[in-house]
């Protein structure tokens, strides 16, 4: 499997570390220097704005996917290769698992953690194969990577499910990560 699109989930904030915009951007150019486009929520906030803008500067794809009522409060952006307009977040998800091949998390907050968990959830169900990463800026996501090996040593996630979840520390290694679990991804369940 080759990633054309990644789906990148992000804080719709820019947070209070400038090194959370500078990943963002790195990562999106790394995605532009390999040809592969951008699936995002389609707002023009935060660090979601930022790695659409770069994207577009790079003359890469940017596929939006915004639900009606986010519209106005996240200022949907209007200046993207396709803008999807959806009911709500369950087509939101859906329509990004569909048009992406993989899945990147840089830092951002609950919205960041459902869109995770979900695609984490369909891929263990067998509803997609698609990779996912964190992409583990300044250390942001050790909390939640050292909480799922306690989740799995609890006897809650099987050691397949969790080897599922990727981190890497720089965009090239994510990317480079998610190509090899692509190349190795089979359909079906995982126990």
């Amino acid at each position: 499997m080759t990633i054309r699109r990644i789906a990148v989930y992000c804080g719709s904030a820019p947070g209070n570390d400038p090194v959370f915009a500078e990943a963002a951007v790195a990562l999106v150019r790394e995605m532009a220097s390999r040809k592969i486009d951008l699936v995002y929520g389609g707002g023009r906030l935060g660090l979601m704005g930022l790695i659409a803008d770069t994207m577009l500067e790079a003359g890469g794809e940017v596929h939006g996917v915004i639900p009606a009522a986010l519209v106005d409060k996240e200022v949907a952006h209007l200046g993207l290769t396709e803008l999807h307009q959806v009911a709500g977040m369950h087509e939101r998800k859906a329509r990004m698992t569909q048009l992406c091949d993989a899945f990147v998390c840089l830092p951002g907050g609950i919205g960041t953690l459902d869109e995770l968990f979900e695609a984490w959830t369909w891929n263990a169900l067998g509803y997609h194969a698609k990779p996912f990463c964190l992409l583990n800026v300044n250390g942001f996501w050790n909390g939640l990577d050292s909480f799922m090996d306690h989740v799995s040593a609890s006897g809650f996630l099987s050691p397949a499910r969790r080897a599922q979840l990727l981190v890497a520390d720089t965009p090239a290694q994510a990317i480079d990560r998610l190509d090899e679990a692509a190349a190795n991804a089979t359909q079906g369940m995982v126990w």
